[in-house]
This record gives C-alpha cells, sequence and structure tokens, in this order.
C-alpha cells in the first residue's frame, strides 16, 4: 500500500506544479515586470485545455497503457520546461504562453491516466481514503513547491535556471514511472477488461451525445454539476488577485512567496485533512452550510482590508491572516466537495463512473483548485 501511495502522491504532486506556476508565480512575475492586472487576468486563459479533458479521456482509457501516457506526459512536461528556460517572458511572452498552454494540455492528458490508475489500484474502502488523501495533499505540495519554493528561486536564480530545476525534476518522476512496480499487472487487466469496452461504453464513446445524457441522468448530478462550477466563483478574487495587491502595497515578491505559497497552502492542506474527519462526525448538508457562512464573514473581511491597506506591521499581519484563513478554509471546502461529488459518481452505472468521475475533475480544475 506504500507503493501505491508514493506513486499516487508523487504523480499528483508534479500535477500540481503547472497550477502552482500560474496561479501563484507567474501573476507575482508579470505584475513585478510592470504587466496590467489586466493582462493578467487574460492568463486564465491558459487553462482552456482543461476544457476538452473530456473529449480526450476515452482516448487515453482505451489507447496504450497508462505507464506509457504517464511517461509520456511527464517527459513532455519536462521538455517544455527546456523550452521555457531559454524564452525570457519580457521579450517572448507569447512563446512562454504557449510552453505554459502546451503545459495544461500534458497535466489534463496526465489528470486521466493517473486517476485511471487509481481506480485500479485502490480496491477496499481504508485504500480509497488513502489514495484521495495522496491526490489532495500531493497536488497541493506541488502547488506550493512552483507557487512558494520556485518564486525564492526565481528571486535567486532567475527564469531559466528555474525552469532548468523543474526538467530535472520531472526527468525524475518519469524514470520512476517507467520502472514503478505497482503498473506491473496493468497490461493483464487492460486486456481482461478489453471486451466489455468494445461493447456499449465503446458505442457511447463514438456517441458522446449518449454518454453525456447518461452523465446528466445520474440522480443529482444537474445540481451538481451547478454547485462545482460556481462554488469557487469569489475565492478566485480572494486567492488569486488580493496578493497582487499586497505586492503593489509594499510587500516583497519573496515574502509573498513564503507567505501565501507556502505558509497559506499549508493551512490549505489543513483544513483539507479536518474536513476528512468532520465529515465522520457531521453530514455534508451541515458541514457545507457552516462552512459557506465563514467563508462568507471572511471574504467581507479581506475586501474591508483593501479600503485600508498601507504600509505598517499590522496591516501586514492582518493581510497574511486573511490569506491564511481563505486558504484554510478553501481546503476544508474541497474535501467537501470532493465527497460530494463521489457519492452522486456512486450512484452511476459502473460503465460510465470513470467518465463521470472525469466529467468532475474537469468542473474542479476550472475552478483552479484541486
Amino acid at each position: 500500500m506504500n507503493d501505491k501511495l508514493v506513486f499516487l502522491g508523487l504523480l499528483y504532486f508534479v500535477q500540481g506544479i503547472p497550477y502552482g506556476l500560474q496561479s501563484s508565480l507567474l501573476p507575482v512575475y508579470l505584475r513585478g515586470a510592470g504587466h496590467s492586472l489586466t493582462r493578467i487576468g487574460f492568463t486564465k486563459i491558459l487553462y482552456f485545455p482543461w476544457v476538452l479533458k473530456v473529449l480526450w479521456a476515452p482516448l487515453v482509457d482505451r489507447v496504450g497503457t497508462k505507464r506509457r501516457w504517464l511517461v509520456g506526459t511527464v517527459s513532455g512536461l519536462g521538455l517544455t520546461c527546456l523550452i521555457s528556460a531559454v524564452l525570457a517572458p519580457e521579450a517572448h511572452i507569447w512563446g512562454v504562453a504557449g510552453t505554459l498552454l502546451a503545459m495544461n494540455t500534458l497535466a489534463s492528458v496526465q489528470d486521466i491516466a493517473v486517476d485511471g490508475a487509481a481506480v485500479g489500484m485502490l480496491k477496499s474502502r481504508g485504500e480509497l481514503g488513502l489514495g484521495n488523501t495522496a491526490q489532495v495533499v500531493g497536488y497541493k505540495a506541488g502547488s506550493v513547491f512552483a507557487g512558494g519554493g520556485l518564486l525564492a528561486v526565481i528571486d535567486v536564480a532567475g527564469w531559466s535556471w528555474m525552469f532548468m530545476l523543474l526538467m530535472f525534476v520531472y526527468a525524475g518522476v518519469a524514470l520512476f514511472v517507467w520502472g514503478a512496480p505497482v503498473l506491473d499487472d496493468e497490461t493483464v487487466r487492460g486486456q481482461q477488461s478489453d471486451a466489455s469496452r468494445r461493447g456499449g461504453q465503446g458505442a457511447d464513446a463514438m456517441r458522446p451525445w449518449r454518454l453525456w445524457r447518461k452523465l446528466l441522468a445520474v440522480p443529482g448530478t444537474p445540481w451538481t454539476v451547478l454547485y462545482v462550477l460556481t462554488y469557487k466563483l469569489g475565492e478566485q478574487g480572494a486567492v488569486t488577485m488580493f496578493p497582487l495587491f499586497l505586492l503593489d502595497h509594499h510587500m516583497t515578491a519573496r515574502e509573498l512567496g513564503f507567505w501565501n505559497g507556502v505558509i497559506a497552502m499549508g493551512f490549505s492542506i489543513c483544513g483539507s485533512s479536518l474536513g476528512g474527519l468532520l465529515l465522520a462526525q457531521f453530514s455534508i448538508g451541515a458541514l457545507m452550510r457552516r462552512v459557506f457562512v465563514l467563508r462568507t464573514i471572511s471574504m467581507v473581511f479581506q475586501s474591508s482590508l483593501l479600503t485600508v491597506l498601507e504600509p505598517s506591521p499590522l496591516m501586514k499581519g492582518m493581510a497574511v491572516l486573511s490569506m491564511s484563513v481563505q486558504h484554510f478554509l478553501g481546503g476544508l471546502i474541497t474535501t467537501l466537495t470532493f465527497t460530494t461529488m463521489m457519492h452522486c459518481t456512486q450512484r452511476a452505472e459502473e460503465s460510465i463512473q470513470q467518465h463521470h468521475r472525469c466529467w468532475y475533475g474537469l468542473m474542479i480544475t476550472l475552478n483552479a483548485d484541486q
């Protein structure tokens, strides 16, 4: 079981790196280079490949093995880092945007492959719980590494050396996955299930509208879809834009990388872990109501700080506290949301459960958090 957790945790870690780059490092770096908030806001378009995830999920599920998809995508991420290392964003902003778009495309394919591998590896309820913990913690740790740790690296060593470091990280993970023993019996399982995939599920893959109708027909799915698509809209300003205002009010990029990229994300991981403990004692509905009341209060408090921000230790401390609370509540909400999605997926037919989970995975990613 430990081998499975290490395998999944490491893959979700490297999957979280592109998100950390775009959500935390890139906005701060571009703002420090003099780019407008409007241009920085347009970088959200680079998440577009995740919209197409549901279209190529059947291809990843049916063609080749998970090992090959994972090695290919992780190696591709390393290659994009090598290309990014030779492109200065001040002079080649569109080239950098292209490499980040490629990173999102590769990361979305990797997400499909690693989720499929996890479904095959994790059998018992205990394994599923530990596997989901590895997913959340691994992804957020990767985001912390990219959004906080690498922000300190780029401040000292520069853009090129930061991406060279990332290239070596991805190369090491690709070699690890290539020799990972947890995937040794994957080919046998794939051959055994191939016949069923060519049946009704294969017909649905050729007619996507049939599959989408089946997904929407699962009890609770329409309302869950609406919730997943909207529940983090307000948080985007609190988590992504608020740090940029701090950068404009005499907080350095290194300070921001530490407090927003490391400490605040640590609070997010604590919130995610606490969510699992609370679910053992309270219903999801009751927890959701209480947590969203707290989220509303914390966002009102953070908004009030924008009217009185000044370069003083007290206001800097209040701003850091506000960011930490937002990340803590965000992590807690993420765990509750994943549980809600899992309950809904369990109501679906077994033949479409993986597509159902993939669909929700797309939506949660579009809201830019894991």
